[in-house]
């Protein structure tokens, strides 16, 4: 009696689970958990420079804020507009509001910080208030 060998396909049945995943996934929204806006900051003595990646948002749709030593950048994306007969094929992007809070290694001069748009980067100079630059101390000899 002859007997029947059958070998399974490891590489295959992984594909065709990858590709099932792949596709369930495919249709579901994960929402972005990182932190938004991603933002680049460096300081001086003097002032801080912070720049911050914010394509397709609307200066007129970000708000900025600070208290003391506490930046708020917030805002909010609107999703894209989809023809009647269009759907996505994949949606990567998120939208709706967005809220960012850094705390900043000194205190800022609120009413002297600048800001800047162009090519999707909000740029802020943020200067050291007056009160919180170190001061010298004169030491008098007797």
């Amino acid at each position: 009696m002859a007997r029947t060998v059958r070998t399974w396909n490891h590489l295959g049945e992984m594909q065709r689970l990858h590709d099932e995943v792949n596709r369930l996934f495919s249709r579901v929204v994960i929402p972005y958990t990182g932190n938004f806006p991603a933002v680049n900051i460096w300081t001086g003595d003097d002032e801080i420079v912070l720049t911050t990646e914010i394509p397709g948002i609307e200066p007129k749709d970000v708000d900025v804020a600070v208290v003391g030593n506490i930046l708020t950048i917030s805002g909010s994306r609107k999703p894209e507009e989809l023809g009647g007969d269009e759907s996505y094929h994949r949606q990567e992007r998120a939208h709706g509001n967005y809220s960012r809070t850094i705390k900043l290694p000194f205190k800022v001069d609120s009413t002297a910080v600048e800001a800047g748009y162009e090519k999707g980067v909000l740029s802020l100079k943020l200067p050291r208030a007056q009160e919180d630059k170190p001061k010298k101390i004169e030491i008098k000899s007797r």
